[in-house]
């Protein structure tokens, strides 16, 4: 199933890889023989294809700036300034040279030139304009990197309010003299959280549907958790199982508040 995390992670990638593309394509408009060449030799015959495929700079360039422009406010408000700065032309600016020309004078074509004598030179052209791009591009790839950092530490948060919420209900259930019921919810939390705690460490298991034992085992093979934190485990696991499978023990109210107690320390402690 995919979230909204996993779409705003595509998009955000989409994004730099339409910058990607971007770089290339000023690279090509600035240097066309050298960008057909140094190319060349790493696609061969294919790259009038690369070069046909490649967007128009000045066609395109805009709607990347304001989509990444509103990234960078959200992820990066503290580089905001910079990443405009390298757009727009300086406010102050009395003469154009390689220091202040910007992008957007790279999208108005503007290019200086002098007249020494009998020659006219190049003072700066749309070519000075690359760095400032391909400085605004890293930014972007930075704050995909804090978007990555920020998506777990949410996630993380929202999983820990769920667990609470349920244990709550959990307790709520004990109280009431529910204990079976008390003792198979706690359970699912433990599970849950146990798969997550995998996840997190990249840890695939074999089994299409693991139980807590599985995860249990799987961590202590990785040294995720030492052999203490695993035996825990197995406590509760085997209270949790008296719960949803044994229907000729009921579980004691002693048992529950272990589980309820020993869960809520495994979902603070275990990461």
């Amino acid at each position: 199933m995919t979230t909204n995390f996993d779409r705003y992670r595509k998009d955000l990638q989409d994004l730099i890889d339409k910058g990607e593309r971007l770089l290339l394509a000023m690279d090509k408009e600035c240097y066309p023989d050298d960008f057909k060449k140094a190319h060349k030799k790493a696609v061969g015959e294919k790259v009038d294809a690369l070069i046909a495929a490649l967007p128009v700079f000045t066609d395109t360039y805009q709607s990347w700036y304001s989509a990444a422009k509103a990234v960078i406010r959200q992820l990066l408000p503290d580089r905001l300034d910079d990443f405009v700065r390298h757009y727009e032309k300086p406010k102050a600016r009395k003469e154009i040279d390689f220091e202040n020309y910007r992008i957007e004078d790279y999208l108005q074509g503007l290019q200086v030139t002098r007249t020494t004598g009998l020659e006219r030179k190049k003072v700066v052209g749309p070519d000075a304009a690359i760095p400032h791009f391909r400085q605004q591009l890293n930014m972007l790839k930075s704050a995909n990197d804090r978007f990555e950092s920020s998506l777990f530490d949410i996630h993380q948060l929202v999983q820990a309010d769920l667990f609470d919420s349920e244990l709550e209900a959990a307790r709520a259930l004990a109280k009431n003299g529910y204990l079976r019921a008390a003792g198979a919810l706690a359970g699912v939390v433990l599970e849950k959280h146990l798969a997550e705690v995998c996840a997190n460490h990249s840890l695939r298991l074999a089994k299409k549907a693991p139980c807590i034992a599985d995860y249990n085992e799987a961590l202590k093979a990785a040294e995720v958790i030492d052999i203490a934190a695993w035996r825990f485990v197995q406590h509760l696991g085997d209270i949790r199982n008296l719960c949803d499978h044994s229907k000729s023990k009921e579980p004691t109210k002693e048992q529950i508040d272990d589980l309820l107690t020993g869960v809520s320390k495994i979902i603070k402690t275990v990461f």
